[in-house]
């Protein structure tokens, strides 16, 4: 039976990725920072599925998780087959009104996360010669927006790049970018979203089945809908200005989570 590491795995994007998963048979990893919530989690995809659900408490943000889950990608008697990188948070606030702790720790859960984990994960899948990964973005990589949208630019030129170099591995590494997902991820962030129209929300276990169709059709780039897809489609033609201001105008970022 394989097995499936999910980070961020206790709500939104990252739950709806641990119960698809648990229902196709697979034993789970559950990463979170909440060890009661991933507890009950836990027990919850054991009972309805029979499988193995296991929990790892861990911030992201913090030198010490990261490694917590480094360590449990290098275990080889236990080997992860599947990673799902979702770790991750939204700021409230335009640029300079957010604090740069906060800033940089934005960039620690999206990019260096992101990038230590999916490396020590794929180590070990290159020698077995199989595996996937899944890093979380979102379609605010293609708008100028931010800190946000910055980081999940990086996520996706990073996946899409490592896709190429171990093309022929046996590892597949795929970038998932959603658009506004009904989920926990605004509320945290304490961002309003009444401004947002109802055409643009995406359902979070739907989401997840259309990532895991275009990971097995072997794609690197995932936007799971195709309203997102023929928004980033116009997102090309238009001036960048005025994409910055449409952005301001609906939020402050595209949000997955």
């Amino acid at each position: 039976m394989t097995t499936a590491l999910i980070t961020g795995a206790t709500s939104g994007i990252g739950a709806s990725f641990a119960r698809r998963l648990a229902g196709d048979g697979h034993n789970v990893v559950l990463v979170a920072r909440n060890e009661e919530r991933l507890r009950q989690q836990a027990a919850e995809l054991h009972d309805r599925h029979g499988i193995e659900a296991d929990v790892l408490r861990a911030d992201l943000a913090t030198d010490e998780g990261i490694a917590a889950v480094e360590a449990r990608l290098s275990d080889r008697t236990h080997p992860v087959d599947l990673l799902i990188n979702n770790a991750g948070f939204g700021n409230k606030g335009e640029y300079l009104e957010v604090p740069m702790a906060d800033e940089l720790a934005m960039l620690k859960v999206h990019c260096e996360a992101v990038l230590r984990l999916t490396t020590t994960a794929v180590k070990g899948m290159r020698e077995r010669r199989r595996g996937g990964v899944v890093n979380v973005a979102s379609v605010a990589a293609f708008v100028p927006r931010g800190t946000y949208g910055a980081s999940k630019a990086w996520v996706v030129q990073f996946t899409q790049g490592a896709a190429r170099d171990l093309a022929g591995s046996g590892v597949r590494l795929m970038a998932l970018c959603p658009g506004f997902v009904r989920t926990e991820f605004h509320q945290r962030a304490g961002m309003g979203t009444s401004n947002i129209p109802d055409w643009l929300w995406l359902d979070a276990d739907k989401l997840v089945d259309a990532a895991m169709k275009d990971l097995a059709r072997g794609k690197s780039l995932s936007i799971p809908d195709p309203r997102y897809k023929a928004l980033m489609g116009a997102v090309k033609l238009a001036p960048r200005g005025l994409l910055g201001g449409i952005t301001s105008r609906t939020g402050r970022k595209y949000g997955p989570q």
